[in-house]
C-alpha cells in the first residue's frame, strides 16, 4: 500500500475529530472521501486507536475497501474501492506510479526558487520511530516535485507532486530543503510548531477509473 501512516504514536493521546464523513463522489466502483486531519485512515493498535476513516465509511458503504492511506495529521482526498476488482486496479495504479497526486503545504520560511525537485532516499529511523530520515546507503528512492504558490519572508505555500509514495516523504523532503511543514510535530521545531495542525493537505488525485478506464481527476478544497 502507498502512503503508509503512523500508528505508533508514543505518548500522543488520540482524539479523532467528531465530524461526519465527507463523500465527494461515489459510483459502483469507487468512493472519493475528504479525510479530516487528526483521523487515522485505518485502525491502529488497541481499542484507543480503533476509530478511523474506513470504519466510519463502512457504516455507509459496507463494501468499502482500502486502497491507500494518508498520515493521521494530513487532511484531504482519498479513494476507496467498492469491489475487489476495483481495489486491485487502483492498487496496481498506485504501485505503478500511475496515480497523480497533488498536495498543498505551508512551509516555514521563504523558498527562493519557484520550482524544484527533491530526490533523496528515505527509510525508517528505527531508534526514533515513527520518524523517517534520509539515508543514502539504505534508503528507498523518493522523489518530490514542488512549485511555489506564494511566499513571504516567514512562510511559503507550495504544491507538492510526489512521484513515489514513501512514508512521511513530503514531510522529510521539506525538512531536508530546510523548510519543514508548519505544525509538523515530528520534523519541525521552534516557531514552526505554533500551528493547530500539520499544514499538509492532499488536494487532488488523478487515475484511471477501474471500470471505465477513463482518466478522471478529483479534488478536495484545502481548508487552510
Amino acid at each position: 500500500m502507498a502512503d503508509v501512516e503512523e500508528t505508533d504514536l508514543g505518548g500522543f493521546v488520540y482524539t479523532p475529530p467528531d465530524v461526519p464523513v465527507t463523500v465527494l463522489h461515489h459510483d459502483s466502483a469507487i468512493v472519493i472521501v475528504d479525510k479530516p486531519a487528526g483521523l487515522l485512515s485505518v485502525p491502529g493498535r488497541g481499542e484507543a486507536l480503533a476509530d478511523c476513516l474506513i470504519s466510519r465509511l463502512q457504516r455507509v458503504f459496507p463494501d468499502a475497501l482500502l486502497v491507500h492511506r494518508l498520515d493521521l495529521d494530513t487532511s484531504g482526498i482519498m479513494v476507496f474501492a467498492l469491489t475487489k476488482a476495483a481495489q486491485v486496479s487502483l492498487g496496481q495504479q498506485f504501485e505503478g506510479r500511475g496515480v497523480k497526486k497533488v498536495y498543498v503545504a505551508r512551509l516555514s520560511g521563504a523558498l527562493r526558487q519557484k520550482t524544484g525537485t527533491v530526490d533523496l532516499p528515505i527509510i525508517v529511523d528505527w531508534p526514533n520511530r515513527p520518524r523517517q530520515h534520509v539515508n543514502h546507503e539504505t534508503g528507498k528512492p523518493a522523489i518530490t516535485n514542488w512549485r511555489v504558490v506564494r511566499a513571504d519572508p516567514t512562510e511559503t505555500r507550495v504544491r507538492l507532486m510526489p512521484q513515489t509514495g514513501r512514508t512521511h516523504q513530503l514531510r522529510v523532503h521539506m525538512q531536508a530543503l530546510g523548510h519543514p511543514i508548519l505544525g509538523d510535530r515530528l520534523y519541525a521545531d521552534g516557531a514552526a510548531l505554533d500551528h493547530p495542525r500539520l499544514m499538509l493537505h492532499a488536494e487532488s488525485l488523478r487515475f484511471r477509473h477501474p471500470e471505465t478506464g477513463v482518466t478522471q481527476a478529483y479534488t478536495a478544497a484545502c481548508p487552510f
